[in-house]
């Protein structure tokens, strides 16, 4: 293979690289309502420690009562560090309080906003809600 043909299959492939990340990270709103916030009280079942953002698992009842699996996105990794989460900071069993906004597409799905442990403390969860960008 001649070098500029090597140069320009190499580029290519750098371009790709460098989109393909940016098409698979989401904004808030194309996943999730600012105007359906829930409030779901009930124990951690698993808590992943994952790019581009964590994920918390949580069995327990919405304001209507109804008790199922919660499936909660997170903010990255990096900034739950930055508020004060470790890997381990929910094991599992542990009764929650999340605040969060509803899922567009699925009623098990939302977008945490805030944690509250068992003795009070009240945590940030990274959410990607920014209220100016939400208008």
């Amino acid at each position: 293979m001649n070098r500029p043909a090597l140069f320009a299959g190499l580029t290519v492939l750098t371009l790709l690289a460098a989109v393909v990340p940016i098409a698979a990270h989401h904004s808030f709103a194309a996943e999730y309502d600012r105007n359906r916030t829930i409030t779901v009280t009930g124990s951690v079942t698993k808590l992943e420690w994952t790019n581009p953002h964590a994920r918390l698992y949580v069995m327990g009842a919405d304001e209507t009562g109804k008790t199922q699996e919660w499936d909660f996105e997170l903010g990255p990794p990096n900034g739950l560090m930055r508020n004060g989460w470790r890997r381990d900071s929910l094991k599992a069993g542990l009764r929650v309080v999340v605040e969060g906004f509803r899922s567009k597409t699925s009623t098990v799905v939302a977008n945490a906003r805030s944690v509250k442990l068992p003795d009070g403390r009240q945590v940030l969860a990274g959410s990607s809600f920014n209220p100016e960008l939400s208008q």
